[in-house]
């Protein structure tokens, strides 16, 4: 008895240490997951600047979907300059927490979150970030439960199985910025800021999260969703992606076919664009990637200046306006329908891809 009420104290008083030095920033925990849920509607974004309008979380809401991802740069500090306490990425949280249309996406719909760049600490930032640990202190308290295997490790990479027997969807979220390398910069090309690095030295996701990725890819599900801050199939442009890490994109592509799972997609978001993407010569079956950004921080302005980007795999064009992504499953019809929507919530991309 003595013992259980000493963990509860000292538990108490780490809870509020946290508190205070993570203030003004609250958690933004959201409704709970049912774990046997049949998962309908999947809703989906990045890019969210908490100095912008919330609207788009109305949007989201009246769309009705069973849960959402937030797929990283879910706040952006008015600051990336070096400080130990993250003052300004907290202020941002803060932000978010008082955003009204957000208060009532997640009371009522659970929401699942891994980062990208600017809400991991710095943009562009990997492994060699010095305040990594700081920020996933922050990022734990923000949205990870005091429960989760996610405190214990590090990274914030995590998996997850939602719905009942034969009609299973595994969620899984990639941490792209704990361990990566450095990237390669281009030289002499205005248009392109990283090149291909092909040292056969450098990681994307580390050896702890590769070795943990190959296990849970082994776990029965009917349907996996990758979740990737940044672009996987996606070439064509010179900024941030896996492609700028050949080899790692590779032993992705390997891992995926030597897993044999079927009926996998992956989501991803940064670019302030949103598409589809389908490559058909990286594994057994082919892969779709389908890329929702931004949900209220949009490159229109630079739409009629702006070529663009060449895409080998991409579907049709790219969409600049703000917006977010869908993927409604269709159990019956054993079908899965991948769309981006406008801030209207209208329909402004869409594929539907047929089960195996």
């Amino acid at each position: 008895m003595k013992q259980a009420l000493l963990y509860l104290m000292l538990l108490f008083q780490t809870n509020t240490l946290l508190a205070n030095y993570f203030s003004p920033a609250k958690p933004l925990h959201s409704a709970s997951i049912v774990d046997d849920k049949k998962l309908v509607t999947i809703a989906f974004g990045s890019c969210f600047d908490q100095r912008n309008e919330d609207k788009i979380f109305r949007i989201i809401r009246e769309a009705n979907p069973d849960l959402v991802l937030l797929l990283g740069d879910n706040v952006y500090p008015d600051s990336e300059e070096y400080d130990p306490n993250l003052k300004s990425l907290r202020e941002a949280y803060w932000k978010l927490g008082r955003s009204p249309e957000f208060s009532k996406l997640r009371e009522r719909t659970p929401i699942m979150s891994i980062w990208d760049d600017h809400d991991y600490g710095l943009n562009d930032a990997g492994g060699d970030w010095p305040l990594k640990k700081n920020s996933e202190k922050l990022f734990e308290y923000i949205w990870i439960p005091e429960d989760d295997v996610r405190r214990t490790r590090d990274g914030i990479y995590f998996a997850k199985t939602i719905g009942p027997k034969n009609s299973r969807v595994q969620l899984i979220f990639l941490d792209t910025r704990f361990f990566r390398s450095s990237l390669l910069r281009a030289k002499g090309n205005a248009n392109e800021k990283y090149q291909q690095d092909h040292s056969v030295y450098k990681t994307m996701l580390g050896h702890a999260q590769w070795s943990w990725l190959q296990k849970v890819l082994k776990e029965s599900a009917q349907i996996r969703l990758i979740v990737s801050s940044i672009q996987v199939i996606a070439d064509g442009h010179g900024w941030e992606a896996w492609r700028t890490l050949p080899n790692e994109r590779e032993r992705l592509f390997k891992l995926l076919n030597k897993s044999e799972a079927e009926n996998i997609f992956i989501v991803s978001g940064d670019r302030h664009s949103a598409a589809i993407y389908q490559r058909k010569d990286a594994t057994i079956n082919p892969l779709w990637e389908i890329t929702s950004s931004s949900l209220n921080k949009p490159l229109t302005g630079l739409v009629a200046v702006r070529k663009e980007e060449p895409g080998p795999f991409r579907i049709g064009d790219s969409y600049y306006g703000a917006n977010f992504g869908i993927i409604h499953f269709d159990w019956l019809a054993l079908e899965v329908s991948l769309s981006i929507h406008n801030s209207e919530g209208e329909p402004v991309r869409q594929k539907v891809v047929k089960l195996r």
